[in-house]
């Protein structure tokens, strides 16, 4: 019979095959989105399926069921139970779909997401349509594979933030959108008007990149562990926690788009970059959820670089890298105008109040497709209305439409709400760590230390040794509370709007 601890040390080394496999298909897809010759990628999408199918296999195998029965409920060492309740989540859900549809459906997802790049480049959404239904189908597919209670949806929502519902969502998301268009309402309304005109002058993208590297220092992103590059949809990828990379866009009309996409990038990398070494070459080395994900770019964009104290003691930094431009414009000019609130067509450059309408937009849009009730064709004109209702405005194009995100072309439906969640979990996560740091005065000092060290002992750490929802109740003491992201909202549009 094959002892405790022999079983232990050869599932130990059958992680680590796999941890190899699931790494070179991140350094993979951080080339697809990256650097790879467009006649390279139908190659290397057939190489990410080789070894997605390898990786499927292994986690559907007897071998590593096996493992789960010999281990499970067997030993004291809290991490390996945590471990192998995480590898039995997974083996019970990928063991539901075929290997030849799982191949088929990773290989679809890289083809799609060099489709999705040239529609979007043309603006022509007929050219992704095609990719987009068999995407559907294939997540319709899988939720009933995988099974689920009440809606559908929700067997999709669990794989980015287990415990919530279309329930939960359904009777959050109106409350805070009917909050926020209210707020829209009174910003509108008021006679202060900031003029964010004044931000747009030639700002040269290596003065952008220097200053945004100067930021990532301070908030103590590791770049002996990291590295920034350019992309056209930024996004942050773990290799492994020694390996945790970012992207960004850079707009020299417009340093907004990679100065905050590049904190809000560096949010998510501290976040798998203060893992607990205890749990390297698991499948818990990584963050717990999307939501709480999104909690730390966000908390990192906008409670900490939307700050007005943060200005006040950086705005002579950003000068510096900045064009003499900025030499004229005095710091209440220029935090009013950052903090101005205009709807925009494009959510990855949308102002902190209007940006959780963009998620509801994208939210009640999959949740319709993937209970059957609209079609992947109606896609176009329903984006459009939503945005009228919702925002006020009209894209003129798929571009800055229907086909300005990469998440659907990536498969990833049930992944939006997260972003809403996440803000307000950082909302949350805000109102506590004022308890146990002054931070009107870390941020003045530009040592962001205090904060990172709290976020890391708090939520960090534990990767996914914590359920979303556990993290929130034991840092904040109570659920989901969507009060604090409204009354943060709320006091300080109020300030700058004068209502």
């Amino acid at each position: 019979m094959t002892s405790i601890s022999q079983n232990q040390s050869e599932f130990q080394e059958y992680l680590k095959e796999m941890n190899a496999y699931r790494e070179a298909i991140t350094l993979i897809q951080w080339d697809l989105r990256t650097k790879i010759p467009k006649k390279g990628v139908e190659q290397r999408s057939e190489v990410v399926g080789y070894l997605s199918h390898k990786l499927h296999q292994m986690e559907t195998s007897d071998k590593m069921k096996s493992f789960i029965d010999a281990l499970n409920e067997q030993t004291n060492d809290e991490v390996l139970q945590k471990t192998v309740l995480e590898c039995l989540d997974t083996y019970e859900k990928n063991r539901k779909i075929p290997d030849e549809e799982f191949r088929e459906f990773v290989m679809l997802q890289s083809k799609s997401e060099s489709v999705w790049q040239e529609a979007r480049e043309k603006s022509d959404f007929g050219l992704f349509q095609p990719y987009l239904e068999k995407l559907v189908d294939f997540n319709k597919k899988f939720a009933n594979y995988w099974g689920y209670e009440e809606n559908i949806y929700d067997a999709l929502l669990h794989n980015y933030e287990p415990g919530v519902t279309v329930k939960t969502l359904d009777q959050v998301f109106p409350k805070v959108r009917e909050s926020l268009t209210g707020l829209l309402s009174k910003i509108q309304s008021s006679t202060v008007k900031p003029d964010s005109t004044i931000l747009n002058t030639h700002f040269p993208k290596q003065g952008q990149k220097e200053f945004a590297i100067e930021i990532l220092k301070r908030m103590g992103y590791d770049f002996e562990s990291g590295r920034l590059d350019d992309t056209i949809h930024p996004f942050a990828i773990t290799l492994n926690i020694n390996d945790v990379r970012i992207t960004t866009r850079y707009d020299e009309q417009d340093f907004r788009m990679a100065v905050f996409g590049t904190i809000h990038e560096g949010g998510h990398a501290l976040y798998e970059q203060n893992i607990s070494n205890r749990l390297a070459g698991t499948p818990l080395a990584s963050g717990t959820s999307m939501g709480i994900h999104e909690s730390q770019s966000l908390f990192w964009e906008n409670f900490l670089g939307r700050n007005k104290v943060f200005w006040d003691s950086h705005y002579e930094l950003f000068k510096k890298y900045a064009p003499k431009h900025f030499d004229n414009i005095s710091l209440h000019d220029f935090y009013q105008a950052v903090n101005e609130v205009k709807p925009s067509l494009i959510r990855i450059e949308a102002d902190e109040l209007t940006y959780p309408l963009h998620i509801m937009v994208r939210y009640e849009l999959e949740k319709a497709l993937i209970n059957s009730e609209i079609e992947v064709k109606d896609l176009p004109h329903l984006w459009n209305e939503k945005m009228q209702d919702y925002l006020g405005i009209k894209p003129s194009n798929d571009r800055e439409g229907v086909l300005q995100d990469i998440h659907w072309a990536g498969g990833d439906f049930g992944y939006f709400p997260s972003y809403a969640l996440g803000y307000m979990y950082a909302a949350q996560f805000n109102n506590k760590m004022k308890d146990a740091i002054n931070m009107d005065d870390v941020i003045q000092s530009g040592d962001f230390t205090k904060i990172r060290e709290w976020l890391t002992e708090n939520i960090h750490q534990y990767g996914k040794m914590k359920k979303p929802l556990q993290i929130v109740e034991d840092v904040t003491g109570e659920s989901l509370n969507p009060d604090y992201l409204v009354s943060y909202l709320t006091e300080k549009y109020r300030n700058i709007y004068q209502f």
